[in-house]
């Protein structure tokens, strides 16, 4: 009989050979920056002789009790091999369960037999999981190119298809098998688009957890920074057309979906207006600084109205913001060393008036009193 600990049930939904397991705040989920490899902080480990040929007998003939016993005594020959006692650390995985077979795996996570403690259960899910993203997501990424996600849901279709009896068994293989199989008719009817609302659906669920844009804040280098922006409004593209529509860039179109700049910071905007490695388009180049030409107008006009009655509030403010502003973000606004100097001297301007003025008016109040205070 499978029994399931109480953590391992909080991370599974239930096991499935590696497709979308759930996600709770109840277990830490050691591998969530990088769930589609192997993680990059396990520890590795050059097995002996005899480990390789425990492991190569990890297969999927033999009773499931048998299979159960194997992977016990597989899991303890790679702590010895690690040397370690345990198959997390500091949230990080000390073994590599990549060369056990996916029924093993299985009966790992599925803590048969009671075998298996609660880290196990995790580590065992996780590289199930990490199996069947590293099959599935080139499939998705086909079809974003071809138009045609019923390939995609065929491709899972076929690897929830190929588990053993036991995995074909759980709860959780039928739910998300039926999931599939619901995504797959619906992909059939209309090829383009990527079925959404479907209750447990594993291609989903790889969607969502593989689709966040990568940061393009805190990136010193400006052809790094333009590669981090090309890839994060590839995935407003992807989005678009997954949703069956097109990304566009006019607001003024009533169709299609609207591209959002809003996300990205003056620099990075920069990085599109400028296209110093000709990776954008024309249409990106010119939303991108009708973008930056309104955020600038902005910022000018603050400058203006936060001058607190001084008139050299103005210019100190825009110098202000100048000297916020990196190299690139000034030459995609136009904001040249002589439109610095014409601030500067717009100031000076302003405080020798003031000068002027306080000299004519000895003994009252200093006008300029409380600028710098």
């Amino acid at each position: 009989m499978t029994v399931i600990s109480p953590a391992a049930s909080n991370l599974l939904n239930y096991t499935s050979a590696g497709t979308a397991y759930a996600r709770t705040a109840a277990v830490a989920d050691p591998f969530a920056a990088n769930d589609s490899t192997v993680p990059q902080n396990a520890t590795t480990v050059t097995l002996s002789d005899e480990a390789r040929a425990l492991l190569a007998a990890q297969t999927t003939t033999g009773d499931f009790a048998t299979v159960t016993g194997k992977a016990r005594t597989a899991l303890d020959q790679l702590y010895k091999e690690a040397k370690v006692t345990v198959p997390l650390a500091g949230g990080k995985p000390t073994i590599d369960l990549s060369a056990l077979d996916r029924r093993t795996l299985f009966a790992i996570a599925s803590n048969n037999e009671g075998k298996f403690t609660a880290d196990e259960q995790v580590v065992a899910a996780k590289e199930l999981q990490r199996r069947f993203d590293a099959t599935i997501a080139p499939k998705i990424a086909a079809s974003d190119l071809t138009g045609d996600y019923s390939a995609a849901y065929k491709a899972a279709l076929d690897y929830m298809d190929a588990a053993s009896a036991e995995e074909k068994a759980s709860a959780g293989w039928a739910q998300q098998r039926a999931a599939l199989s619901q995504g797959y008719k619906a992909a059939q009817l209309r090829p383009d688009v990527l079925p959404e609302g479907i209750d447990g659906d594993p291609i989903a669920d790889l969607v969502v957890r593989t689709a966040e844009k990568p940061a393009t804040v805190g990136i010193a280098d400006f052809g790094a920074l333009a590669n981090a922006v090309r890839t994060s409004l590839d995935h407003q593209y992807i989005a678009a057309k997954r949703a069956g529509t097109e990304l566009v860039f006019d607001p003024q179109r009533k169709t299609g979906q609207q591209a959002d700049l809003s996300g990205f910071d003056n620099r990075a905007l920069s990085a599109i207006s400028l296209n110093q490695g000709n990776g954008f388009s024309a249409i990106e180049m010119r939303a991108a600084k009708k973008e930056l030409d309104g955020r600038t107008r902005a910022a000018m006009l603050q400058a203006l109205q936060g001058n607190n009655g001084d008139p050299r509030g103005f210019s100190y403010n825009l110098l202000s913001q100048y000297a916020s502003m990196s190299s690139e973000e000034r030459q995609a606004v136009s904001w040249t060393t002589d439109f610095r100097d014409q601030a500067v001297a717009n100031f000076k301007t302003a405080s020798s008036l003031l000068s002027m003025l306080s000299q004519l008016n000895a003994g009252q109040s200093d006008p300029t009193a409380g600028f710098f205070a």
